[in-house]
């Protein structure tokens, strides 16, 4: 039988073209504090660390359309990744360690947020 760890994320995050566009300063002060904010959420789940595999699953909630699908879930995806790698949480962010599903950007005008389920295989 699997477990599964969950976290979720109140509101948003950058997308991947504002961690890629811009001066180089700016777009690593945007990822750093997107980073620290995941690392918070992180810490505050208490996540087990994992020691194998494991199925990484992203749901993006949006407060509206605007962004779109794969601008949102790219962005998502490398600043939680990562953030799960410098928390100690899995031991890397390769395809060694990690399968990494993502899902379309969904629409919650009252609550958005990001919910990351991580399966250990």
């Amino acid at each position: 039988m699997s477990e599964i760890q969950h976290f979720t994320i109140p509101g948003r995050l950058p997308g991947y073209n504002q961690l890629n566009s811009g001066h180089w300063a700016k777009r690593n002060k945007i990822k750093q504090e997107a980073m620290d904010l995941v690392g918070w959420y992180i810490k505050r789940s208490k996540l087990k660390l994992i020691q194998s595999k494991a199925i990484i699953e992203i749901r993006c909630y949006e407060p509206n359309a605007m962004r779109d699908c794969d601008n949102v879930t790219s962005g998502a995806s490398k600043v939680i990744l990562d953030s799960l790698k410098n928390q100690g949480i899995i031991q890397d962010d390769s395809r060694k360690y990690v399968r990494c599903i993502k899902h379309p950007a969904e629409v919650d005008r009252k609550n958005p947020r990001i919910e990351v389920s991580i399966t250990i295989c």
